[in-house]
């Protein structure tokens, strides 16, 4: 109950502080995608000073989302952290995530740089399950610390307009068997060209005493790379992750965003590998979700 206490009071606040959010120029009425410098503040015409909440990650509700193969049995390669017991899962839940950052920092290291602090939470819901009391399957959380830099440097027909690096951390609160966390510092190199965003990001991940998920780089990778195009109020995005040492396992997620009414927007969302959530990090399955999004990148 408190997990669920905790859980609500982020939404609340979250609430509270969203007419900031809604009033970005990501909702105008013809374009729905940020530039990279409105989204970091790059530019000195686009810098909004310190402790203003925006959007992060993408904001989106959706109800019905499927999977090839519902992961009943959770494992991890330590013994202490694998389930005994079978739970006997829908393959239809809900989904939603909501994710936002503030800067605390404005031109620091020689007036050059931000620190910014970024929360995302993503949740999987059995809200059609009534054997498993509609609860949640998995709640997975991801504070972090960002660093960033901006660039104008010209590549190709395009720039690499900003670096950086976070120090993050993710976990999803259960108890044993089924609790899983890591922390990472996560590089980021940002490039942009007319209507396309490509963010490269490879992490370190830094060890744990208690190892609760020991081969996690092996299956959801040490990489991340996002490609992002829009087009008016329609917007495509991939996110992959991978090893960056091995052809086999990683994920892929496939996005398309495109307008209903006004600033309402649905979303078609694909995906298939290891990784969906942090329980299933070492779980392969294919899914498919159709929502609602509020907030992109």
């Amino acid at each position: 109950m408190l997990r669920i206490s905790k859980f609500y009071l982020i939404i609340i606040l979250f609430l509270y502080n969203s007419q900031d959010i809604w009033s970005q120029n990501i909702l105008d009425n013809l374009i729905i995608k940020k530039t990279l410098s409105q989204d970091w503040e790059l530019d000195s015409i686009d810098k909004k000073g310190t402790f203003k909440l925006v959007s992060y990650r993408p904001i989106y509700v959706t109800a019905g989302r499927w999977t090839s193969k519902p992961n009943s049995k959770p494992f991890s390669e330590n013994p202490d952290y694998s389930s005994t017991e079978i739970d006997d899962y829908n393959k239809f839940e809900a989904k939603f995530q909501i994710s936002f950052k503030t800067k605390i920092v404005q031109s620091a290291f020689f007036g050059l740089g931000d620190i910014w602090v970024g929360y995302t939470q993503k949740a999987h819901w059995q809200v059609y399950n009534k054997k498993f009391s509609r609860a949640f399957r998995e709640l997975n959380y991801e504070p972090e610390v960002i660093f960033n830099f901006p660039l104008k440097t010209k590549l190709f027909t395009g720039n690499i307009r900003n670096v950086g690096l976070s120090i993050n951390h993710q976990s999803n609160g259960k108890d044993l068997p089924n609790s899983r966390s890591w922390n990472r510092i996560i590089f980021n190199i940002g490039y942009e060209s007319d209507d396309w965003i490509v963010n490269f990001k490879p992490w370190i991940r830094l060890k744990d005493e208690d190892d609760e998920n020991p081969e996690i780089t092996k299956y959801i990778g040490d990489s991340e790379v996002y490609v992002g195009y829009h087009y008016l109020k329609h917007e495509f995005y991939a996110i992959a992750t991978h090893p960056l040492t091995s052809l086999k396992r990683g994920g892929i997620q496939l996005n398309y965003v495109f307008p209903i009414k006004g600033h309402i927007r649905g979303q078609a969302q694909f995906f298939h590998g290891y990784g969906e959530t942090l329980l299933d990090y070492n779980h392969r399955q294919t899914t498919l979700g159709i929502g609602i999004s509020f907030a992109n990148w």
